[in-house]
């Protein structure tokens, strides 16, 4: 043992391996020599039946006092119980946060999730969390970390608001697999982004123009059959571009097409004539199961983004997407009086909530159907003007028959 100062550290002289010079007064604080001449400020202590030691800093980077007194902190959390050295090694040990995106995608999302939504989880993660916190220790991650990623992506709410989604549900499941405490999930209480919901509906003269394009481009060849039958299906049923462009003529029984799986489970999607007059022009392909039948064979059509751009800018709607022919369908729906829970079953909601947004469709056709019914009534301002003025005639005669005339 020896007093550890620094003149009599600077005088520790190296030998050929390590030697280990403990302080006469603290017990447990060190200074290790190694060979090349390193000095080193360490703690040793038992715990579990071990000798256990932490790394204190280099000699020259922290002054002796500053050693010494971080020592003493170490030898006071051993003297609660704690392992020091144990958390230490746990820490080196803990993954980073690439890591457990890794396991993530595979066990999770590749096994629960449906191919949408595992897109969705993959390009959240590759653009937006991995450039930004993979380097991470999982385990050193913070609310403070989540927030300022959320922040940076301010400009564009709804991504922000999807990669907090992502994270959550990933750390989340590092409880589960204990590589975090329970309830320390860091994307607690930060604050979502408002979202600006893009809703459009298509007006009848809108609706006639696009029907008129949609004519025209089976006449002249310039989009195919099956490009017009899934637009048309679309707008008839209110399904996902999804739904349609996947369905099989198997899943057509009577009026009804049965969707085996969606983005809410098993769904039963109810054919109007229309859509049934539809399916009946297009042709079905021997040897492909699909109703939109793309150019590769026996597969569907995966691309109607580029053919429905060509079709809005010829109907003059070049900011109408493919989703807003669902809004659409749910807004006619509302307008002729259907209620809210049919519209539900309609659309394939899992939630009223999800049907809620349309509830202003709903109440501006209950606010035509009481305008319609008052004028039915008949009960104009001029009848209701001479009430007013007999029952200010009456008030005026009775005032005068008191002496209280005005």
């Amino acid at each position: 043992m020896v007093h550890l100062t620094k003149r009599n550290i600077d005088a520790l002289v190296p030998q050929a391996k390590d030697v280990l010079y403990f302080d006469d007064t603290l017990k447990g604080f060190a200074v290790r020599v190694l060979p090349s001449g390193q000095k080193t400020y360490l703690v040793q202590y038992r715990a579990g039946g071990r000798t256990r030691r932490v790394k204190v800093g280099r000699h020259g980077t922290l002054t002796v006092d500053e050693a010494r007194k971080r020592a003493q902190e170490i030898i006071g959390e051993v003297a609660k119980g704690e392992n020091p050295a144990a958390d230490i090694e746990t820490h080196r040990r803990a993954p980073t946060l690439k890591d457990v995106c890794a396991r993530f995608l595979t066990e999770h999302v590749a096994v629960r999730c449906k191919p949408t939504t595992q897109r969705e989880y993959r390009r959240a993660i590759e653009l937006f969390i991995l450039p930004a916190l993979g380097t991470h220790k999982v385990v050193d991650i913070t609310r403070a970390d989540i927030a300022e990623l959320h922040h940076r992506h301010r400009e564009h709410p709804y991504q922000a608001n999807r990669t907090l989604g992502v994270l959550s549900k990933l750390f989340n499941l590092l409880e589960v697999w204990g590589l975090r405490p329970d309830g320390s999930n860091p994307c607690r209480h930060v604050p979502k982004y408002p979202e600006r919901r893009r809703e459009t509906f298509l007006t009848i003269p809108e609706l006639q123009r696009l029907n008129t394009v949609l004519e025209q481009c089976l006449r002249d060849g310039s989009e195919s059959i099956y490009v017009v039958g899934a637009i048309r299906l679309l707008i008839l049923t209110g399904c996902r571009l999804s739904e349609i462009q996947t369905a099989k003529w198997t899943f057509v029984q009577g009026r009804t097409l049965c969707l085996p799986d969606s983005k809410t489970g098993p769904r039963r999607i109810a054919l109007s004539g229309q859509a049934l007059t539809i399916l009946s022009h297009i042709p079905s392909i021997p040897g492909n199961d699909y109703i939109i039948a793309g150019d590769v064979e026996g597969q569907h059509l995966t691309d109607l983004q580029r053919p429905w751009r060509r079709i809005r800018l010829k109907a003059g709607l070049p900011s109408l997407r493919i989703h807003d022919l669902r809004h659409s369908f749910a807004s006619s729906a509302l307008q002729q009086g259907i209620e809210l829970h049919m519209v539900k079953e309609l659309l394939g909601h899992s939630q009223i909530q999800t049907t809620m947004r349309y509830a202003h469709v709903a109440d501006e056709g209950r606010i035509n159907a009481v305008d319609r019914l008052g004028n039915a009534m008949q009960l104009a301002s001029e009848p209701v003007q001479k009430l007013v003025t007999i029952d200010a005639g009456a008030k005026t005669a009775r005032a005068f028959a008191k002496g209280n005339a005005p």
